[in-house]
C-alpha cells in the first residue's frame, strides 16, 4: 500500500492545511479516506485524476470531510466519459440521502447533469472523449455500513467501527484497511474511544486527529469528541501502533516551536514513530529512512 496525506486540517480556513482527506492506493484500487474541502485540489497536485478513484470512504458528515465530495463525483463521471465502473461509495447512515440530494433531479446538482446528458453541446462533448450512445446519469453504488461492518475488496478489507464524535447527532466512523500484510488506521474524528484502539492495535499506520494541545481543551464535551495530543499518544502506546500521523490540527500546532513541542511531548508516552502531518506528505508503511546525502 501507500498512503498521502491530501488534507490535515478542520473547518478553519487555511492555505497550509487543506480540510480532512486521505488518499490510499491498494493493489489496483485508488481510495480516499474522507474527502473535505481542498482535499481534491491536492489530489490533482498529487497527479492524480478524480477518474482513477475507485473507493471513497467517508467517516462522518461534517462538511470538513466531505465538502469535496461532489466534486470527486461530477468529475469523475464527466471526465469518465461512460468508461469506468460507477464510483463505490461507503459511510455512515445518510449518505445515501446525501448522494441523491446532489445528483437527483431535484438535487442540488440536477439541472447541471440534466443540461449534460440532454444538451447536444455537452454531448458532443461526451463523445470527443470516447463516450458512446446515450449519456447515462452518474450512479453511484453507495453502501451504508454500520459500526461493525466489513468491505471486502480486491485482495483487501475495510473493518467499521464506531468513535466518539458528535454523537447523537451524527454517527461518526472509524475505519481499518489491510492488505498485503499491512494495515492503515484512520480515526475519523473522536476523542478517546476504545473502540477505536482495539481496531487499532498492532497497526502499521495510524493516522489520528490531533486536534488541540491536552490541557487546553474547552469544555468536558469537546474533550471527549476531539483529541488531545497527550491523550493521543496514550492511546497509540497502549494500542502498539508502529508509525503514528497527527493529523486535524488546529492553529493551535501551526506556530513556531509548537511542532517541536508536541513532537516532544507525544515521544514521551509513545515509543513508535511519530509524523507531524503535512498536507501532500507520503506516509511509509515501515520505519522513516532519510535521503542520500550528497
Amino acid at each position: 500500500m501507500r498512503l498521502w496525506l491530501l488534507g490535515t486540517g478542520t473547518p478553519t480556513p487555511s492555505l497550509r492545511r487543506m480540510c480532512s482527506g486521505y488518499l490510499v492506493r491498494a493493489g489496483s484500487d485508488v481510495m480516499v479516506f474522507d474527502h473535505g474541502f481542498g482535499a481534491h485540489h491536492r489530489l490533482l497536485e498529487l497527479g492524480v485524476p478524480a477518474t482513477e478513484v475507485t473507493h471513497a470512504f467517508f467517516s462522518h458528515h461534517h462538511y470538513d470531510h466531505m465538502g469535496d465530495y461532489p466534486r470527486l463525483l461530477l468529475t469523475r463521471w464527466d471526465q469518465g466519459a461512460g468508461k469506468l465502473p460507477e464510483l463505490n461509495v461507503y459511510g455512515p447512515p445518510g449518505i445515501a440521502a446525501i448522494t441523491e440530494r446532489l445528483i437527483a433531479d431535484d438535487g442540488a446538482f440536477g439541472p447541471d447533469l440534466i443540461s449534460r446528458t440532454r444538451n447536444q453541446a455537452s454531448i458532443d462533448v461526451y463523445r470527443a472523449r470516447g463516450g458512446v450512445g446515450e449519456r447515462a446519469r452518474p450512479q453511484p453504488v453507495v453502501r451504508e455500513l454500520s459500526k461493525t461492518d466489513v468491505v471486502a475488496g480486491n485482495a483487501w478489507t475495510v473493518r467499521t467501527t464506531e468513535v466518539h464524535h458528535f454523537q447523537p447527532h451524527l454517527t461518526s466512523y472509524g475505519y481499518r484497511l489491510d492488505a498485503d500484510g499491512q494495515s492503515f488506521v484512520y480515526s475519523g474524528d473522536t476523542g478517546p474511544c476504545r473502540a477505536l484502539a482495539a481496531l487499532a492495535q498492532d497497526c502499521d499506520v495510524m493516522v489520528h486527529m490531533c486536534h488541540y494541545l491536552t490541557g487546553t481543551a474547552l469544555s468536558k464535551t469537546y474533550a471527549a469528541y476531539t483529541m488531545g495530543h497527550r491523550e493521543l499518544a496514550e492511546l497509540a502506546q497502549g494500542a502498539g501502533v508502529k508509525n503514528l500521523v497527527l493529523s486535524h490540527m488546529t492553529l493551535q500546532f501551526d506556530k513556531p516551536g509548537m511542532r517541536e513541542r508536541v513532537i516532544r511531548e507525544v515521544g514521551d508516552i509513545y515509543k513508535g514513530n511519530v509524523y507531524f502531518g503535512e498536507d501532500l506528505m507520503e506516509i511509509p508503511f515501515g520505519s522513516p529512512a532519510p535521503a542520500k546525502l550528497d
